[in-house]
């Protein structure tokens, strides 16, 4: 990408972005010369699935605006968060994401020079982030610190303690990863506006925050690890994310929570913009016409509405683009036995083998035991903790 000047950085950081705190943070920044200091945060919990996409493609535009970005694998947020990651499990997830994360940002062609990878435990457990963390609970109220996790800490009328601490270690990871803004998704608004708030109370600087738009899934919900029809996991085979698509909602000449929209909105143009020509095609050779090739959602959601661009025509091309798109990934994993090693480790299986039960009609009596009726055992074995 050629260089750009300080408001072609700033157009790109802000593209697809659904809202921006304190812009002119950022445009002060640019305006010096300086480079963009940006983090983002994931907690190592579910598998990575597509819809990691979105944010990597907006961390890819940051990069390619010449921010220095860091990555926070939050493992301690993994499991203050209802204990989504096993503790035991927290570090070899943190790895599985590293490389993932990684693949994923490679696939759009991205230099990684100015992107870290920062583990949460590698700071957040220093005498001075502690000591932070003490000094902000002194200041903040049990009810705010619960409205500011609400919409991304799972919560109950009697949840445990560490769902609040959550809230207060992100807000203190903008001072301590020593970042200018904070990129997230919309639902992580709360949490920015408490970080305008609380950390000046600790006499720190506020910081800009930059807000993704929730981007619906297939089926018009938001993309989660705990919907199997709502998302398409990173290392899904060709064939299963062909039929994944193929089963999406897309409702003719609907455009609104069409997830299948979405994604050439919020990833496959963007990504195609940065790896030379920005495009999307829709292949029409079966009814001997010419293909459709668009630039702009706009244009796209034009066709769709008039049915020029039907589900039927968009949902292989989506499915060709995103092959295209996953294909040095997956070359990548096969290629990398310890990757493969550290991702079966990090999610070990949970299917259960099925017991065939032993028929002795002989012995079935009233207030026969299961062992004389020859039933087989059906004590519960511990299963590995899953999202």
């Amino acid at each position: 990408m050629a260089t750009l000047d300080a408001k072609q950085k700033f157009d790109l950081i802000t593209e697809n972005l659904a809202e921006v705190l304190n812009p002119e943070i950022i445009e002060g920044i640019l305006a010096e010369g300086r480079s963009l200091k940006i983090y983002w945060g994931t907690a190592p919990t579910g598998k990575i699935h597509c819809g990691y996409f979105v944010p990597a493609i907006k961390i890819a535009q940051y990069l390619a605006a010449g921010c220095n970005v860091k990555i926070l694998l939050a493992d301690i947020h993994g499991f203050l968060d209802n204990l989504k990651a096993p503790i035991e499990l927290v570090e070899l997830r943190a790895e599985y994401y590293r490389r993932t994360i990684s693949a994923v940002l490679e696939a759009v062609g991205v230099s990684l020079e100015k992107l870290e990878f920062v583990k949460g435990s590698s700071y957040q457990k220093s005498p001075e982030y502690i000591m932070d963390v003490y000094k902000l609970c002194a200041v903040t109220s049990e009810h705010d610190a619960k409205k500011a996790g609400a919409e991304v800490v799972k919560q109950s009328d009697n949840s445990p303690l560490s769902g609040l601490l959550y809230s207060i270690l992100q807000v203190l990871d903008e001072q301590h990863l020593d970042v200018d803004c904070q990129f997230g998704g919309l639902d992580q608004r709360k949490l920015f506006t408490a970080a305008k708030e609380w950390l000046p109370k600790l006499g720190y600087k506020e910081r800009a925050h930059l807000m993704n738009p929730m981007v619906p899934g297939l089926q018009g919900g938001k993309m989660s690890s705990s919907e199997q029809d709502s998302k398409i996991d990173l290392l899904d085979t060709p064939e299963v994310i062909t039929k994944k698509i193929r089963k999406a909602e897309a409702s003719p000449k609907v455009v609104e929570e069409n997830g299948v929209l979405a994604f050439v909105e919020y990833v496959l143009l963007p990504a195609s913009e940065l790896k030379g020509q920005r495009e999307f095609r829709v292949e029409r050779e079966r009814d001997g016409l010419e293909p459709l090739v668009y630039t702009s959602i706009e244009k796209m959601h034009e066709d769709y509405r008039a049915d020029v661009l039907s589900p039927q025509l968009l949902k292989p091309a989506v499915s060709k683009a995103l092959l295209d798109l996953l294909a040095p990934i997956h070359a990548a994993y096969q290629a990398d036995a310890e990757w493969q090693e550290i991702t079966d480790k990090a999610y070990p299986s949970t299917e259960k083998k099925k017991v065939k039960k032993v028929k002795n009609k002989g012995t079935r009596y009233p207030g026969a035991g299961q062992e004389s009726q020859g039933l087989p055992d059906r004590t519960k074995q511990d299963a590995p903790v899953q999202n």
